[in-house]
């Protein structure tokens, strides 16, 4: 293969990263060494159902795609093996899984990641992981939503009750 060829090919999967970092709600960085193939396969099969991207690429092209992108401080997390799980629909599920995970195969380390376009500390990535999942939160939020309603219904009833007893 020629040096040009090599060398687009380069481009080509540096510029694939970089997309999967613009588009990505959520990417998780994680140093996966001590797992063995059974425990990858399963991590992969769970991220895989939850619409997760979970990639393993050389990290010279991983650090010129968050250049590219201006994650560049990523750079520091991109030291050993580093596989990323990039999410573009949901924010929480790669820190939840990925937490989850990390909690029963201690193997797996958290490095790093980037929720929605910030680059998040290992902190916000653990707090993210907590988060109940999308169902979860919209549940919560409905039931936030529905108390101030129903508040509202009674109060209006009896406004209207109020009104026709004067009118009476």
């Amino acid at each position: 293969m020629s040096n040009s060829k090599i060398i687009e090919q380069k481009q080509q999967q540096v510029q694939e990263i970089a997309d999967k970092f613009r588009d990505s709600q959520t990417t998780v960085l994680v140093d996966y060494r001590g797992l063995d193939v059974a425990e990858v396969t399963e991590l992969r099969k769970q991220l895989r159902e939850a619409g997760i991207d979970f990639k393993v690429y050389k990290n010279s092209m991983t650090r010129r795609a968050v250049d590219a992108v201006e994650l560049g401080d990523l750079s520091e997390n991109l030291v050993g093996p580093t596989a990323i799980a990039f999410s573009n629909e949901d924010v929480v599920a790669p820190a939840k899984i990925l937490k989850g995970f990390s909690k029963e195969h201690e193997a797996l380390e958290i490095k790093g990641g980037v929720i929605e376009g910030e680059i998040a500390t290992l902190d916000q990535i653990n707090e993210l992981g907590d988060l109940p999942n999308y169902d979860g939160m919209v549940s919560m939020l409905l039931s936030v939503l529905q108390a101030p309603i129903r508040n509202f219904a009674y109060a209006a009833k009896s406004v209207a009750d109020q009104k026709e007893e004067q009118g009476a």
